[in-house]
């Protein structure tokens, strides 16, 4: 396997087995799984197993309690100060899509069995 493709698999992997153990995905949750994998998981989700660190901060469900839906549609269209936006890369559907999937991880130590 080519050394680029190791970590997208690993995350898929990953966001596999993080969502699928808890509901079978919605059409728009599979797009938005591997929208958030190709161009999410680099900065926000642990791409290797033993690592505790990343660039921003681990999306997860967690992330969207209180009904920040549209704030943080916002934020990965218009970006933030240290995030480039994807308002020219993403069409509002996937924005939308990449939310939706993102309520179906857990955060980082929460399995389906913890809930």
């Amino acid at each position: 396997m080519k050394r680029g493709l190791v970590p997208l698999v690993a995350a898929m992997a990953l966001f596999s087995s993080a969502a699928g153990a808890q509901q079978a995905l919605t059409d728009s949750q599979k797009i938005g799984q591997r929208l958030a994998t190709q161009h999410c998981g680099v900065c926000h989700f642990h791409i290797q197993i033993n690592s505790t660190a990343s660039y921003g901060p681990l999306l997860s469900k967690a992330n969207f309690e209180g009904g920040r839906d549209a704030e943080l549609k916002g934020v990965i269209a218009n970006g933030g100060p240290n995030m480039p936006g994807f308002k020219y890369m993403f069409e509002p559907a996937e924005i939308d899509a990449i939310v939706d999937f993102l309520k179906t991880v857990n955060p980082p130590g929460l399995t389906a069995e913890k809930q």
